[in-house]
């Protein structure tokens, strides 16, 4: 099976529509199918392991139902366009013009690839996710403090970077599912990561074995040598002892790791590490905030006016965290890739 198309019928599921009565139990044959597509993402070995289908099918199911939760608090699409940067509050806040709207689009390969596909030919308009970082700095400007203006305030400056938009579809029940195919793809990257760091430490600790008895050697060829002729030669016995016992440590954890490296079980526990634990690694937080017009936070006792944001973060994985918000992005919208080229050749006179 191709690696992009891995999860998309268990995330059509999950993310295409809301869950039947928003929640229960996960249905067994979805189980199973998840339980596959992570095998065939992961290491396909897996099959041969007696049971491994009850074995990752607990953790399949946590994730399951914790996806299907998130599913429900996704946000609704917004009218990614000009004319909309200029009354829409939060895209008024992801872009600092809004001439920075169509670069976006024009920017994006897959945007361009839909609408060139068989789905997008004759559509108006995608769905798609955008995803972006939120970035604060602290920064020293004017500001009125009790009713007079004060210089060199310290305040806190709010602006999205590395804008870029994810899963085009024709309609954003298709949308939904591609971003959940994602979401399990990255699950599934985090439990092979693991798989292959353990892979590198094994490595590595061959290699500090090998340095490790190589001095050993050479301090033990010194002993006692003819470079004494010369005298004041050092005592070397308590560095002997040391490195043996450091090599002695290094041989067991290589052992250890060679070991677990090898035993196709050990791959499915860091697969239930990843998926038995699903809000550990996935979550969606909704955050509010207030900014100014120059993008400044405001604090939510002050009086001072400002736009109350909601924000829609995503966390997947150790340390990555977006702001997300499903777009709608008119055609009409979408520069030539002409002109962009253009545009491109005038800034660089």
């Amino acid at each position: 099976m191709p690696f992009a198309s891995l999860f998309s019928s268990v995330a059509a599921r999950l993310f295409g529509a809301p869950a039947p009565g928003g929640g229960g139990a996960v249905e067994p044959e979805l189980v199973r199918l998840a339980v596959e597509e992570i095998v065939d993402a992961v290491d396909p070995r897996l099959r041969s392991v007696s049971r491994y289908q009850s074995k990752i099918a607990p953790g399949a199911e946590r994730t399951i139902a914790h996806l299907r939760t998130l599913a429900c608090d996704l946000p609704e699409p917004i009218e990614l366009s000009r004319a909309a940067w200029s009354s829409d509050l939060l895209l008024n806040a992801f872009f600092a013009t809004a001439g920075d709207v169509p670069k976006l689009l024009g920017r994006s390969e897959e945007l361009r690839t839909f609408f060139a596909s068989a789905a997008g030919s004759g559509a108006t308009e995608a769905h798609a996710l955008l995803g972006m970082m939120k970035v604060e700095r602290s920064v020293f400007a004017p500001a009125l403090v009790d009713g007079a203006l004060q210089h060199d305030v310290a305040q806190t400056t709010v602006s999205f970077e590395k804008h870029r938009l994810f899963a085009p579809a024709a309609t954003l029940l298709d949308c939904r599912r591609q971003v959940g195919a994602l979401i399990l793809r990255r699950l599934a990257a985090l439990a092979l990561a693991r798989i292959t760091a353990l892979g590198e430490r094994a490595v590595e600790l061959e290699q500090r074995k090998a340095v490790l008895g190589s001095r050993l050697r050479m301090l033990k060829l010194r002993h006692n040598g003819i470079e004494e002729i010369a005298g004041g030669a050092r005592d070397t016995s308590a560095e002997v002892a040391s490195i043996e016992r450091e090599l002695q440590a290094t041989v067991d954890d290589y052992i250890e790791a060679k070991t677990s490296l090898a035993t196709l079980n050990t791959r499915i526990e860091h697969i239930d590490a990843i998926f038995g634990s699903p809000a550990d690694y996935v979550s969606l937080a909704r955050t509010a905030l207030r900014v100014n017009r120059m993008g400044y936070k405001v604090a939510e006792a002050s009086g001072d006016p400002a736009s109350r944001l909601t924000l829609s973060e995503l966390s997947i994985g150790d340390g990555l965290t977006v702001v997300i918000a499903f777009v709608r992005c008119p055609r009409a919208e979408l520069p030539a890739r002409e002109d962009l080229t253009a545009r491109a050749a005038r800034e660089l006179l």
